[in-house]
């Protein structure tokens, strides 16, 4: 298949790059980048949240840009545009970059974030080996939420992938095969190990039923997760997601408790689900004895009907 030249689709800025060259002159074991785009399946927000704390805390600039004017459906994801009284006062102009972000320890790493191409993912595919091979990147790590039926009561699991799994010891798939809807994120993560790149993928499980919310502790799981992989020291992000964690949790705990037998049993039935999965695993059989326990969308339809009726009464 042949691909138009990838070099349209961003530009460098002048900078940065000079920024990021020194940085890699200093260390030539070359950088991590770290990348998540908007847009695709990422249950919990676990992707979002590091991606905002990240930059909420952390000192960084700008190396790259993407046209997002020719990669982005406007119609399908439409830009906020603030009107005042008379007129437009301002455009949330989508952006599709490549930062230079510095750690705790002063150790810099590339973010690679924003909304998720609607086209043209082959020649972006390409575009982003380009930036990996100028930059000296030496492992790109992905990472999301994927929900599963699991309950917020026990651990949070990781399915890792990529060519570089071995950086997540103790960690392996619940997969066997499965075909899924794509998206430039895993595009990325295949075209870069096709080429002979090290990438890891990481996937937090978060449970169905609070998928579509914000979910810290998983969040805060994968970034364990990648700063075990990576070496990078990112304290100040990982105490953010823990408060949140901690408040999430107990406002769950605190909505199940006031709801019915019914979605109180729900929620029991997926803890033996999952203890009784997890006891199998340590024995070697993955087949858990059967038992009556409710469907990951039983949980869900559950405790969205509970959650309604507490906004309706509110």
């Amino acid at each position: 298949m042949t691909v138009l030249d990838p070099q349209g689709l961003y530009e460098w800025d002048a900078k940065g790059l000079a920024v990021a060259d020194l940085a890699l002159a200093q260390d030539s074991a070359g950088l991590v980048m770290l990348y998540h785009f908007e847009g695709y399946i990422d249950a919990g927000e676990a992707g979002e949240q590091i991606v905002e704390r990240l930059l909420d805390t952390l000192p960084h600039q700008v190396v790259a840009r993407f046209d997002a004017d020719r990669l982005v459906d406007y119609r399908a994801r439409r830009p906020l545009l603030t009107f005042q009284r008379d007129h437009w006062t301002e455009f949330e102009e989508p952006r599709l970059e490549v930062r230079l972000v510095q750690d705790a320890t002063g150790a810099p790493f590339l973010l690679f974030s924003g909304p998720e191409p609607d086209v043209e993912w082959e020649r972006f595919s390409v575009a982003v080996r380009q930036i990996v091979e100028r930059l000296g990147v030496r492992l790109s790590v992905n990472f999301h939420g994927i929900p599963m039926g699991v309950p917020h009561t026990r651990p949070v699991g990781i399915t890792p992938h990529g060519n570089r799994t071995d950086l997540m010891p103790g960690h392996r798939s619940p997969f066997d095969e499965a075909q899924v809807p794509g998206s430039a994120e895993s595009l990325v993560e295949f075209r870069l190990g096709q080429a002979g790149h090290d990438v890891l993928g990481v996937a937090a499980h978060v449970p169905h039923y609070v998928a579509r919310s914000a979910y810290p502790d998983a969040a805060l799981t994968v970034l364990e997760a990648i700063t075990a992989a990576t070496g990078l020291v990112l304290p100040a992000v990982a105490h953010a997601l823990r408060t949140e964690a901690h408040r999430t949790q107990t406002e769950i705990d605190r909505q199940i408790r006031e709801g019915d037998d019914e979605l109180v049993t729900l929620v029991q039935g997926l803890e033996h689900q999952y203890d009784a999965a997890a006891g199998a695993e340590t024995r070697g059989n993955m087949i858990a004895e059967p038992a009556e326990i409710p469907s990951a969308d039983e949980i869900g339809r559950e405790f969205e009907r509970f959650l309604a009726e507490r906004e309706g009464e509110n």
